[in-house]
Protein backbone atom coordinates (compact mmCIF):
# COMPACT_ATOMS: atom_id res chain seq x y z
CA UNK A 1 0.00 0.00 0.00
CA UNK A 2 0.99 3.44 -0.39
CA UNK A 3 -0.86 6.68 1.09
CA UNK A 4 -2.72 8.69 -0.87
CA UNK A 5 -3.11 12.80 0.00
CA UNK A 6 -6.11 12.33 1.46
CA UNK A 7 -4.94 9.76 3.94
CA UNK A 8 -1.90 11.72 4.61
CA UNK A 9 -3.83 14.99 5.23
CA UNK A 10 -6.04 11.97 7.72
CA UNK A 11 -2.89 11.02 9.32
CA UNK A 12 -1.67 14.78 9.92
CA UNK A 13 -4.92 16.14 11.36
CA UNK A 14 -4.85 13.06 13.77
CA UNK A 15 -1.58 13.25 14.78
CA UNK A 16 -1.92 16.87 15.65
CA UNK A 17 -5.28 16.21 17.41
CA UNK A 18 -3.77 13.80 19.19
CA UNK A 19 -1.14 15.63 20.37
CA UNK A 20 -2.23 19.15 21.02
CA UNK A 21 -5.75 17.87 22.48
CA UNK A 22 -5.08 14.73 24.30
CA UNK A 23 -1.18 13.89 24.86
CA UNK A 24 -0.37 17.38 25.92
CA UNK A 25 -3.61 18.49 28.11
CA UNK A 26 -3.41 14.87 29.64
CA UNK A 27 0.26 16.77 31.28
CA UNK A 28 0.09 20.27 31.51
CA UNK A 29 -0.64 22.55 33.48
CA UNK A 30 -1.24 20.32 35.96
CA UNK A 31 2.21 18.77 36.14
CA UNK A 32 4.32 21.92 36.52
CA UNK A 33 5.76 22.09 40.36
CA UNK A 34 4.77 25.57 41.72
CA UNK A 35 6.32 25.16 44.85
CA UNK A 36 9.37 23.56 43.75
CA UNK A 37 10.20 24.36 40.05
CA UNK A 38 10.22 21.04 37.78
CA UNK A 39 7.28 18.70 37.10
CA UNK A 40 5.23 15.95 39.13
CA UNK A 41 4.63 13.23 36.30
CA UNK A 42 4.10 9.95 38.45
CA UNK A 43 0.81 9.96 37.80
CA UNK A 44 -2.03 7.23 37.42
CA UNK A 45 -4.34 7.07 34.99
CA UNK A 46 -6.91 10.22 35.59
CA UNK A 47 -3.94 12.10 36.23
CA UNK A 48 -4.05 11.39 40.41
CA UNK A 49 -0.05 11.77 41.69
CA UNK A 50 1.34 7.87 42.53
CA UNK A 51 4.52 9.81 43.63
CA UNK A 52 6.00 13.61 44.25
CA UNK A 53 9.71 12.45 43.16
CA UNK A 54 11.53 13.05 40.58
CA UNK A 55 13.22 11.54 37.79
CA UNK A 56 15.85 13.89 36.32
CA UNK A 57 15.65 11.87 32.77
CA UNK A 58 11.88 12.86 32.68
CA UNK A 59 12.60 16.53 33.78
CA UNK A 60 14.90 17.29 31.03
CA UNK A 61 12.97 15.57 28.28
CA UNK A 62 9.78 17.42 29.09
CA UNK A 63 11.73 20.86 29.27
CA UNK A 64 12.70 19.68 25.74
CA UNK A 65 9.43 18.96 24.24
CA UNK A 66 7.65 22.15 26.20
CA UNK A 67 10.31 24.26 24.44
CA UNK A 68 9.97 22.70 21.31
CA UNK A 69 6.12 22.67 21.12
CA UNK A 70 6.96 26.68 21.47
CA UNK A 71 9.29 26.99 18.77
CA UNK A 72 7.55 24.72 16.39
CA UNK A 73 3.63 24.80 17.05
CA UNK A 74 2.78 27.90 18.91
CA UNK A 75 4.52 30.49 21.39
CA UNK A 76 2.08 29.89 24.44
CA UNK A 77 3.47 31.76 26.89
CA UNK A 78 2.45 28.71 29.05
CA UNK A 79 4.84 26.51 27.74
CA UNK A 80 8.02 28.88 27.59
CA UNK A 81 7.24 29.27 31.59
CA UNK A 82 6.69 25.53 31.97
CA UNK A 83 10.25 24.66 29.90
CA UNK A 84 12.30 27.04 31.81
CA UNK A 85 10.77 26.01 35.08
CA UNK A 86 12.30 22.50 34.70
CA UNK A 87 15.78 24.50 33.48
CA UNK A 88 15.96 26.26 36.55
CA UNK A 89 14.76 23.09 38.45
CA UNK A 90 17.62 20.88 36.34
CA UNK A 91 20.25 23.31 37.16
CA UNK A 92 19.93 24.62 40.69
CA UNK A 93 19.16 20.22 41.88
CA UNK A 94 20.26 18.04 39.11
CA UNK A 95 24.01 18.25 39.62
CA UNK A 96 26.20 16.94 41.93
CA UNK A 97 29.48 18.30 43.11
CA UNK A 98 31.61 16.06 40.53
CA UNK A 99 29.73 17.79 38.33
CA UNK A 100 27.91 14.03 37.22
CA UNK A 101 23.87 14.54 37.57
CA UNK A 102 21.42 12.62 39.57
CA UNK A 103 18.96 9.96 38.44
CA UNK A 104 16.32 10.15 40.82
CA UNK A 105 15.63 13.45 43.57
CA UNK A 106 13.06 14.09 46.32
CA UNK A 107 10.16 16.90 45.14
CA UNK A 108 12.78 19.56 46.51
CA UNK A 109 15.37 18.55 44.52
CA UNK A 110 17.50 16.33 47.49
CA UNK A 111 19.64 13.46 45.86
CA UNK A 112 18.32 10.00 46.19
CA UNK A 113 20.41 8.25 43.08
CA UNK A 114 23.36 8.41 40.91
CA UNK A 115 23.36 5.92 37.78
CA UNK A 116 27.02 5.02 36.10
CA UNK A 117 25.88 6.24 32.67
CA UNK A 118 25.30 9.36 31.58
CA UNK A 119 21.73 9.83 30.12
CA UNK A 120 20.84 12.77 32.87
CA UNK A 121 23.32 14.71 31.14
CA UNK A 122 21.87 13.92 27.57
CA UNK A 123 18.58 14.81 28.37
CA UNK A 124 19.64 18.32 30.21
CA UNK A 125 21.88 19.25 26.61
CA UNK A 126 19.13 18.78 24.66
CA UNK A 127 16.50 20.59 26.81
CA UNK A 128 18.81 23.68 27.78
CA UNK A 129 19.35 23.89 23.92
CA UNK A 130 16.05 23.77 22.51
CA UNK A 131 14.98 26.49 25.89
CA UNK A 132 17.77 28.46 24.65
CA UNK A 133 16.13 28.75 21.03
CA UNK A 134 12.97 28.85 22.58
CA UNK A 135 13.93 31.90 25.00
CA UNK A 136 16.83 33.35 23.00
CA UNK A 137 18.86 33.18 26.48
CA UNK A 138 22.72 32.86 25.31
CA UNK A 139 23.75 31.68 28.65
CA UNK A 140 21.72 29.06 28.70
CA UNK A 141 22.55 27.73 24.68
CA UNK A 142 26.33 28.23 26.41
CA UNK A 143 25.69 25.78 28.88
CA UNK A 144 24.18 23.15 26.99
CA UNK A 145 27.26 23.12 24.73
CA UNK A 146 29.64 23.01 27.48
CA UNK A 147 27.65 20.49 28.88
CA UNK A 148 27.73 18.38 25.03
CA UNK A 149 31.39 18.41 25.70
CA UNK A 150 31.34 16.85 28.94
CA UNK A 151 29.16 14.16 27.46
CA UNK A 152 31.53 13.93 24.89
CA UNK A 153 34.12 13.07 27.29
CA UNK A 154 31.97 10.13 29.23
CA UNK A 155 31.28 8.48 25.92
CA UNK A 156 35.11 8.69 24.34
CA UNK A 157 37.91 8.48 27.48
CA UNK A 158 37.79 6.06 29.74
CA UNK A 159 37.56 6.02 33.37
CA UNK A 160 35.73 9.24 33.67
CA UNK A 161 32.42 6.91 34.95
CA UNK A 162 32.39 3.75 36.89
CA UNK A 163 32.59 0.49 34.54
CA UNK A 164 29.31 -0.82 33.67
CA UNK A 165 31.08 -4.17 32.67
CA UNK A 166 33.98 -5.81 34.18
CA UNK A 167 37.74 -6.59 32.87
CA UNK A 168 36.25 -10.15 33.37
CA UNK A 169 33.98 -9.75 30.28
CA UNK A 170 34.65 -6.42 28.87
CA UNK A 171 31.40 -5.22 26.80
CA UNK A 172 30.37 -2.44 25.39
CA UNK A 173 26.17 -1.29 24.34
CA UNK A 174 24.45 0.51 21.24
CA UNK A 175 22.73 3.28 23.64
CA UNK A 176 26.00 5.38 23.95
CA UNK A 177 26.80 5.79 20.34
CA UNK A 178 22.94 5.96 19.75
CA UNK A 179 21.86 8.87 22.77
CA UNK A 180 24.97 10.93 21.28
CA UNK A 181 23.63 10.75 17.53
CA UNK A 182 20.30 12.05 18.53
CA UNK A 183 21.87 14.66 21.32
CA UNK A 184 24.40 15.91 18.81
CA UNK A 185 21.48 16.22 16.14
CA UNK A 186 19.08 17.99 18.71
CA UNK A 187 22.14 20.49 19.15
CA UNK A 188 22.71 21.24 15.99
CA UNK A 189 18.65 21.40 14.87
CA UNK A 190 18.49 23.93 17.86
CA UNK A 191 21.58 26.07 18.71
CA UNK A 192 24.30 24.95 16.20
CA UNK A 193 27.10 23.12 17.55
CA UNK A 194 30.48 22.86 14.98
CA UNK A 195 31.58 19.13 16.82
CA UNK A 196 27.78 17.79 15.58
CA UNK A 197 28.56 16.90 12.21
CA UNK A 198 31.77 15.14 12.30
CA UNK A 199 30.79 12.95 15.91
CA UNK A 200 27.51 12.22 14.66
CA UNK A 201 29.17 10.33 11.82
CA UNK A 202 31.72 8.50 13.97
CA UNK A 203 28.99 7.01 16.22
CA UNK A 204 26.60 5.70 13.49
CA UNK A 205 29.99 4.43 11.94
CA UNK A 206 30.65 2.59 15.06
CA UNK A 207 27.05 1.44 15.29
CA UNK A 208 27.08 0.23 11.54
CA UNK A 209 30.81 -1.63 12.01
CA UNK A 210 29.97 -2.90 15.42
CA UNK A 211 26.08 -3.41 16.21
CA UNK A 212 24.82 -4.48 12.99
CA UNK A 213 25.09 -8.05 11.93
CA UNK A 214 24.10 -7.91 8.54
CA UNK A 215 25.24 -11.93 8.61
CA UNK A 216 22.64 -12.66 10.71
CA UNK A 217 20.25 -9.95 9.71
CA UNK A 218 20.55 -8.30 13.65
CA UNK A 219 21.01 -5.43 15.23
CA UNK A 220 23.10 -6.29 18.39
CA UNK A 221 22.33 -4.16 21.87
CA UNK A 222 25.76 -5.23 23.22
CA UNK A 223 28.55 -6.46 21.84
CA UNK A 224 32.48 -7.24 23.00
CA UNK A 225 34.52 -4.19 22.57
CA UNK A 226 35.81 -5.47 19.13
CA UNK A 227 32.04 -5.75 17.92
CA UNK A 228 31.62 -10.10 18.27
CA UNK A 229 28.66 -11.48 19.59
CA UNK A 230 29.08 -12.43 23.28
CA UNK A 231 27.42 -16.04 23.63
CA UNK A 232 25.71 -15.61 27.89
CA UNK A 233 22.53 -14.95 28.05
CA UNK A 234 23.15 -10.64 28.28
CA UNK A 235 24.72 -10.33 25.13
CA UNK A 236 22.35 -12.44 23.30
CA UNK A 237 19.72 -10.12 24.35
CA UNK A 238 17.99 -7.71 21.77
CA UNK A 239 15.69 -4.70 22.59
CA UNK A 240 13.95 -4.62 19.35
CA UNK A 241 12.47 -1.56 20.06
CA UNK A 242 15.46 0.37 20.74
CA UNK A 243 17.40 -0.64 17.65
CA UNK A 244 14.32 0.52 15.59
CA UNK A 245 15.05 3.88 17.63
CA UNK A 246 18.35 4.00 16.39
CA UNK A 247 17.47 3.11 13.45
CA UNK A 248 15.12 6.46 12.73
CA UNK A 249 17.71 8.40 13.95
CA UNK A 250 19.67 7.34 11.46
CA UNK A 251 17.14 7.76 8.92
CA UNK A 252 16.91 11.17 10.55
CA UNK A 253 20.83 11.93 9.21
CA UNK A 254 20.45 10.61 6.20
CA UNK A 255 17.27 13.22 5.31
CA UNK A 256 19.28 16.26 6.71
CA UNK A 257 22.31 15.55 4.81
CA UNK A 258 19.82 15.19 1.17
CA UNK A 259 18.61 11.90 1.61
CA UNK A 260 22.13 10.21 1.57
CA UNK A 261 21.75 6.97 0.34
CA UNK A 262 23.90 4.95 2.46
CA UNK A 263 22.51 6.26 5.53
CA UNK A 264 18.56 5.20 4.25
CA UNK A 265 20.46 2.36 3.49
CA UNK A 266 21.66 1.24 6.76
CA UNK A 267 18.57 3.06 8.37
CA UNK A 268 16.12 0.55 6.47
CA UNK A 269 18.02 -2.47 7.01
CA UNK A 270 17.85 -1.90 10.60
CA UNK A 271 14.47 -1.49 10.83
CA UNK A 272 13.92 -4.09 8.43
CA UNK A 273 15.84 -7.00 10.92
CA UNK A 274 14.54 -5.70 14.35
CA UNK A 275 10.83 -5.43 13.05
CA UNK A 276 11.16 -9.15 11.89
CA UNK A 277 12.64 -10.26 15.25
CA UNK A 278 10.56 -7.77 17.00
CA UNK A 279 6.94 -7.90 16.12
CA UNK A 280 4.96 -10.52 17.43
CA UNK A 281 2.78 -12.39 14.74
CA UNK A 282 0.22 -13.89 16.93
CA UNK A 283 -1.11 -10.81 19.60
CA UNK A 284 0.70 -7.93 17.60
CA UNK A 285 2.33 -5.70 18.79
CA UNK A 286 6.54 -5.46 19.41
CA UNK A 287 8.24 -7.36 21.77
CA UNK A 288 10.52 -6.07 24.43
CA UNK A 289 13.34 -8.64 24.35
CA UNK A 290 14.49 -11.18 21.97
CA UNK A 291 17.38 -13.79 22.52
CA UNK A 292 19.54 -13.10 18.77
CA UNK A 293 19.76 -17.28 19.05
CA UNK A 294 15.75 -17.78 20.01
CA UNK A 295 16.98 -19.37 23.18
CA UNK A 296 15.01 -17.98 26.35
CA UNK A 297 15.52 -14.43 28.02
CA UNK A 298 16.41 -13.77 31.79
CA UNK A 299 13.67 -10.79 31.99
CA UNK A 300 10.24 -12.17 32.86
CA UNK A 301 8.61 -8.98 31.17
CA UNK A 302 10.53 -10.10 27.68
CA UNK A 303 7.33 -10.98 25.92
CA UNK A 304 4.81 -7.93 27.35
CA UNK A 305 4.65 -4.50 25.33
CA UNK A 306 5.85 -1.47 26.61
CA UNK A 307 4.62 1.92 25.18
CA UNK A 308 7.60 3.53 23.84
CA UNK A 309 9.10 0.71 20.89
CA UNK A 310 5.92 1.11 19.89
CA UNK A 311 6.42 5.45 19.40
CA UNK A 312 9.83 4.65 17.75
CA UNK A 313 8.52 2.14 15.64
CA UNK A 314 5.22 4.32 13.88
CA UNK A 315 8.22 7.58 13.44
CA UNK A 316 10.37 5.13 11.92
CA UNK A 317 8.16 3.10 9.62
CA UNK A 318 6.25 6.51 8.37
CA UNK A 319 10.40 8.21 7.95
CA UNK A 320 11.13 5.06 5.71
CA UNK A 321 8.10 5.55 4.04
CA UNK A 322 8.77 9.04 3.76
CA UNK A 323 12.62 8.65 2.69
CA UNK A 324 11.76 5.43 0.22
CA UNK A 325 8.29 5.52 -0.83
CA UNK A 326 8.79 1.48 -0.46
CA UNK A 327 4.40 0.89 0.07
CA UNK A 328 6.25 -1.93 2.78
CA UNK A 329 6.79 0.92 5.25
CA UNK A 330 3.42 2.76 5.07
CA UNK A 331 2.09 -1.02 5.50
CA UNK A 332 4.05 -1.36 8.59
CA UNK A 333 3.27 2.04 9.73
CA UNK A 334 -0.46 1.39 9.54
CA UNK A 335 0.12 -1.83 11.27
CA UNK A 336 2.12 -0.88 14.29
CA UNK A 337 -0.01 2.73 14.40
CA UNK A 338 -3.39 0.99 14.64
CA UNK A 339 -2.27 -1.43 17.29
CA UNK A 340 -0.41 1.17 19.25
CA UNK A 341 -4.08 3.51 19.29
CA UNK A 342 -6.24 0.68 20.06
CA UNK A 343 -4.71 -0.85 22.75
CA UNK A 344 -1.96 1.29 24.55
CA UNK A 345 -4.15 4.75 24.29
CA UNK A 346 -6.82 5.91 27.13
CA UNK A 347 -9.51 7.18 25.25
CA UNK A 348 -11.41 8.09 28.42
CA UNK A 349 -8.57 10.14 30.57
CA UNK A 350 -5.97 10.49 27.68
CA UNK A 351 -2.30 9.99 27.39
CA UNK A 352 -0.88 5.91 26.78
CA UNK A 353 -0.99 3.16 29.57
CA UNK A 354 2.79 1.94 29.24
CA UNK A 355 2.91 -1.63 29.85
CA UNK A 356 0.79 -4.12 28.08
CA UNK A 357 0.73 -8.12 28.70
CA UNK A 358 1.22 -10.08 25.45
CA UNK A 359 -2.37 -10.44 24.42
CA UNK A 360 -2.39 -6.90 24.60
CA UNK A 361 -4.68 -6.04 27.51
CA UNK A 362 -3.85 -4.04 30.08
CA UNK A 363 -0.56 -4.48 32.95
CA UNK A 364 -1.12 -1.32 35.12
CA UNK A 365 -2.70 2.27 35.00
CA UNK A 366 0.43 4.37 35.50
CA UNK A 367 0.78 6.82 32.89
CA UNK A 368 3.89 8.20 34.76
CA UNK A 369 6.70 6.98 36.67
CA UNK A 370 10.87 7.40 36.68
CA UNK A 371 10.94 6.07 33.60
CA UNK A 372 7.39 7.23 31.64
CA UNK A 373 6.56 10.47 31.53
CA UNK A 374 5.47 13.23 28.52
CA UNK A 375 8.48 12.52 26.06
CA UNK A 376 8.45 9.48 23.61
CA UNK A 377 4.35 9.72 22.86
CA UNK A 378 4.47 13.46 22.29
CA UNK A 379 8.11 13.41 20.36
CA UNK A 380 6.63 10.86 18.35
CA UNK A 381 3.22 12.51 17.29
CA UNK A 382 5.07 16.18 17.34
CA UNK A 383 7.47 14.58 14.51
CA UNK A 384 5.24 12.53 12.15
CA UNK A 385 2.90 15.99 12.46
CA UNK A 386 6.22 17.43 11.29
CA UNK A 387 6.73 14.95 8.48
CA UNK A 388 3.18 15.05 7.07
CA UNK A 389 3.75 18.59 6.87
CA UNK A 390 6.32 18.68 4.89
CA UNK A 391 4.84 15.71 2.98
CA UNK A 392 1.86 17.32 1.68
CA UNK A 393 3.77 20.95 1.29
Amino acid sequence: MSYTPTEIEKLKAFYEGQLLNDSIPFWFPRSIDQEYGGYLLMRDQEGTLLDDDKAVWIQGRTAWLLSTLYSTIEQKQEWLDGAKSGIDFLLKHCFDTDGQMFFHVTRDGQPIRKRRYFFSETFAVIAMAAYAKASGDQDIAQKARDLFGKCIEYATVPGLLPPKFMPTRPAKGIGTPMIMINTAQQLRETIGDERCDDYIIKWIDEIERDFVKHDIQCVMEQVAPDGSIIDHIDGRTLNPGHAIEGAWFILHEAKYRNNDPHLIELGCKMLDYMWERGWDKVHGGIFYFRDVYGKPVQEYWQDMKFWWPHNEAIIATLLAYTLTGNSKYAKWHQIVHDYAYSHFHDKKHGEWFGYLHRDGSIAQTAKGNLFKGPFHLPRQEWYCLQLLKELSA
